[in-house]
């Protein structure tokens, strides 16, 4: 009996040592910002609607700042499905509090309505030697879990690949981000999608969408576009320029205007000759 009550007691002994030993977790990971993920539009939400990229006139009053909102328009519209559930899921999680799992790895649950419909949503978070992974499943009412998005993330920048939905688990979309003192310097979206939804070649595969600041007087942000044009058959670029307080700027595009010449608008929106 005295050899049984000793051996447990050596057992406990062991037990609370081990356990005293194990690494503690340390603090949760810092998420990613949410600009990681977001391009901003907001200078050019009021473009022209149309069915075709180059059936928008030139010349007139503001055709040239026209021109460069139906480019950055066409990029919002693209993605905007693409991003509504995922961004509103990682939006969330911002406020949630999370719990450490095991391995280095910490989860954020919670619920979230897009459109309507329904999802609960886990993201978890997994501290590595150099990088961060980041996972998140959303399942919506009546499905199966699905891996909507994963991201690696560091203090210089991040990566995100987004699948394209339920009907289609594969992915759509990479999003690259740079990192300064915590704040987005560059994001660029790129479609990496095979196959469309009728499981032909995507022909869009490799179109992608760079916005950046930069430290100029004139013009501190721009957008770096490649993109297929599907009457054309073929890749286009469109590089646009623009002051983000004065709201002038510029866009070059030679298929659409015949020659690599700068184009411009003033404050008003207005075409004027470029300096």
């Amino acid at each position: 009996m005295k050899r049984i009550v000793s051996l447990l007691l050596l057992m406990a002994i062991i037990t609370t040592l081990v356990t005293s030993c194990k690494k503690k977790p340390g603090p949760a990971p810092d998420l990613p910002p949410l600009e990681s993920m977001l391009i901003d539009f907001s200078n050019f939400e009021s473009g022209k609607k149309s069915a075709d990229l180059f059936n928008l006139p030139k010349g007139v009053e503001n055709s040239n700042w026209e021109f460069a909102a139906f480019v950055a328009g066409t990029w919002n519209t693209l993605i905007a499905y693409t991003l509504a559930v995922p961004v509103a899921a990682f939006k969330l999680s911002i406020d949630q509090t999370p719990v450490y799992l095991d391995d280095q790895t910490w989860q954020w649950s919670f619920s979230v309505t897009v459109l309507q419909k329904k999802y609960t949503a886990r993201l978890t978070g997994q501290k590595r030697t150099s990088d961060i992974q980041w996972k998140m499943y959303i399942t919506e009412e009546g499905k199966s879990e699905f891996l909507w998005f994963e991201g690696t993330s560091s203090s210089s920048g991040g990566q995100w690949t987004l699948n394209h939905s339920y009907a289609f688990q594969e992915p759509v979309l990479q999003i690259d981000y740079t990192l300064s003192s915590g704040a987005v310097t560059m994001i660029k979206y790129t479609y990496i999608r095979n196959l469309d939804d009728s499981r032909a070649t995507d022909k869009f595969k490799t179109s992608y969408i760079e916005y950046g600041k930069t430290t100029s007087n004139t013009y501190n942000a721009y957008y770096n576009v490649y993109i297929y044009h599907i009457y054309l058959q073929k890749f286009v670029t469109v590089k646009i320029e623009w002051n983000t307080t004065g709201h002038n700027g510029r866009v070059q595009c030679s298929e659409y205007f015949g020659n690599t010449s700068w184009y411009c608008w003033n404050s008003n929106l207005v075409n004027i000759t470029c300096p």
